[in-house]
């Protein structure tokens, strides 16, 4: 019904559109010859011949409106949406009429209807008047009526700041239909710019009347559009704009960012690649995930930052089953969601348990016969495994070797480990806990059929517990940033570029391997905390402040990738390369892992010397202990 009601709308429009195109054609005519005569119709009679004139347009008059409508119907005048026209419709009239005005001036000539030469071009003028105005009147008086409403519910601004920014924002507060905001007046110290008007918006005076004009003009909202002036300057205004009940909000630096140019448009909350310093690492999964085709896939920790990438760029390659391993079950249940929500047809299983429960593990390798396994549960957090060592080594080192056992011997193909840059020549417990899981992935690997793995990587932007959300927050709080030393360096990628690079290194996997991952250049913390503070339109050191808190206990100036004794393996992708596995005695090995179980358990305070046992390079400050206050 609706779409027969708006059907017959249209028809009755277009026959509107050529009924008034019929008469403009006979009043162009007529007001083409009278303009001839200065609109003096008694002028045009008393000339000779005038009335043959009028014959010959009143003869030809059916055959040009014919011809009219014909021309106007092949340019589209009758079909296109004149709510919205522009150029290319104001093109086509005029080329229709155009058009129009020399068919009849042939026509005419072929028929031998003569009339006076000047008549032709009057003819069009008029009728592009006469046209023109019925296609673009009613978009006007839409836009005026639509200006009407908006301005009726739209937020009273004042701008502050007559310079480009502020002339950019004006400008699209008054263009754009999706900014509910009408700028009313304008602030600005410099005299000069003091009653001159930016697109129709009245530059009303400085700073100082800013309470004034706030009343004035019944002012809702105050935006600072001085994204480059000093801090001291932007609190200044700011301490005057707060007596005022207006809300307040500044243009961030953020504008100027993209070829020196302010736009509103570019305004986005701030991206982590913006402080990679590189372009985002491009992987074509596509060609190389084939080996997780109708293969049942589990994920443990896969409702962490790490864990839940993976789940979400597994299920876009046709799993038989993926599983979701997590002893978090908040987080569990959002990956779970939000797979359910994207991928209706993904055949999911989400599992609540802890790696270091043995039964548990065994039942869900008993149950499911997973083909691949991704471990990327651990307890990460540096400083806090500092002060629970034991807790690191039941949950990362047992938790790691209960599953690599699991996945002997129910015969999984793939096991990959997800480790860290700070297993190499540790100097906190999380490092050398993931040292240990390497040397458990790497022996395991010549036990059975199943290719173990590992693939390490440094720090991962935006992820749970990493700088960059405690900055934001620390940003929001007003500062200060804290950084623990102004030359610490970290390595750094993004949660999507680790997770693609994790699951090719799997494809490469032959067993025992140790994926290092290229991550470019490392990156200075105190820069990454000054280029976000800009990002969020602040000046670092005047906004914001950077404190300096001193390195924390088990951490590094920089990280290392490889340790002295491995080389480096090319693969197929120039950004995976493998490192060479360390020989270690094996037999030892197992037989000192079991007595730092047995440590462990017991909550032994000087846990770090037998860890250090198994990992010679590992190098801690001998005396902390696990009631350490620090």
């Amino acid at each position: 019904m609706k779409r027969l009601i708006s059907n017959k709308q249209l028809l009755i429009r277009r026959i509107g559109l050529i009924t008034y195109d019929i008469l403009a054609v006979m009043a162009s005519c007529a007001l083409g010859l009278l303009m001839r005569f200065d609109m003096s119709y008694s002028e045009l009679l008393q000339t000779p011949g005038s009335a043959l004139w009028i014959e010959h347009i009143w003869h030809y008059l059916p055959i040009g409106i014919i011809s009219t409508i014909i021309i106007f119907y092949l340019f589209h005048l009758y079909t296109s949406l004149w709510t919205y026209a522009g150029m290319p419709e104001m093109s086509s009239l005029l080329s229709a009429c155009v058009i129009s005005a020399l068919v009849q001036a042939v026509g005419m000539l072929l028929l031998k209807q003569y009339v006076p030469r000047s008549y032709y071009f009057m003819y069009g003028m008029w009728l592009i008047i006469f046209v023109g105005v019925s296609r673009f009147a009613y978009r006007l008086f839409r836009t005026f009526v639509q200006k009407r409403t908006e301005k009726a519910k739209s937020v009273n601004v004042m701008v502050i700041g007559a310079g480009e920014a502020g002339n950019s924002l004006i400008r699209e507060m008054n263009t754009s239909r999706y900014i509910q905001k009408s700028a009313m007046c304008v602030i600005d110290d410099n005299s000069a710019k003091i009653g001159n008007y930016i697109h129709g918006v009245k530059v009303v005076g400085g700073r100082n009347d800013i309470i004034e004009a706030a009343a004035e003009y019944d002012i809702d909202e105050i935006i600072i559009a001085m994204p480059s002036a000093p801090g001291k300057q932007i609190k200044e205004i700011l301490d005057i704009c707060k007596q005022t009940t207006c809300e307040l909000k500044t243009l961030p630096g953020v504008y100027q960012l993209v070829n020196g140019e302010v736009n509103v448009s570019q305004l986005r909350k701030v991206d982590v690649t913006d402080l990679l310093g590189r372009e985002p690492i491009q992987v074509d999964l596509d060609s190389i995930m084939g080996y997780v085709k109708d293969k049942v896939v589990l994920v443990t920790g896969g409702g962490g930052s790490i864990g839940s990438e993976l789940c979400r760029q597994i299920a876009t390659h046709v799993p038989k089953l993926l599983i979701i391993f997590d002893i978090y079950e908040n987080s569990a249940y959002d990956i779970q969601q939000e797979l359910k929500r994207k991928y209706p047809d993904l055949p999911l299983k989400v599992l609540i348990g802890s790696v270091r429960n043995t039964a548990r593990v065994e039942d869900v390798f008993r149950t499911y016969h997973p083909d691949i396994v991704y471990h990327a549960a651990a307890h990460k957090h540096v400083p806090l495994m500092e002060d629970s060592p034991n807790e690191a080594i039941k949950n990362n080192v047992m938790g790691t070797w209960k599953l690599a056992q699991a996945a002997l011997e129910y015969k999984a193909e793939k096991f990959v480990l997800i480790s860290t840059d700070k297993a190499v020549n540790p100097t906190n417990i999380m490092g050398a806990t993931k040292r240990i899981c390497e040397m458990i992935v790497q022996s395991y690997d010549h036990k059975g059929k199943t290719d173990f793995v590992a693939v390490r990587f440094g720090n991962v932007l935006g992820s749970n517990g990493s700088v960059i959300p405690l900055f934001k927050k620390q940003i929001e709080a007003g500062g200060p940033v804290t950084v623990t030393d102004p030359n610490i360096i970290r390595y750094f990628m993004t949660i999507p570029e680790a997770v693609s690079l994790v699951l090719q290194a799997g494809a490469y996997a032959k067993g025992g391997e140790i994926f290092v991952l290229d991550m470019g250049e490392p990156v200075r913390i105190l820069d990454l905390a000054e280029n976000l503070i800009r990002l969020s339109g602040y000046v670092p050191g005047e906004d914001i402040d950077i404190v300096f808190t001193g390195l924390r206990p088990g951490e590094k100036l920089y990280e290392e990738m490889l340790m002295e004794e491995e080389g480096l393996q090319e693969t197929a992708n120039r950004l995976i390369h493998i490192g060479k596995p360390i020989e270690f005695d094996e037999e030892v090995f197992y037989r000192k892992l079991a007595e730092l179980k047995i440590e462990s358990k017991e909550e032994k305070a000087d846990v770090r010397h037998w860890v250090k046992e198994l990992v010679p390079t590992y190098q801690f400050t001998p005396g902390r202990g696990i009631h350490d206050d620090e």
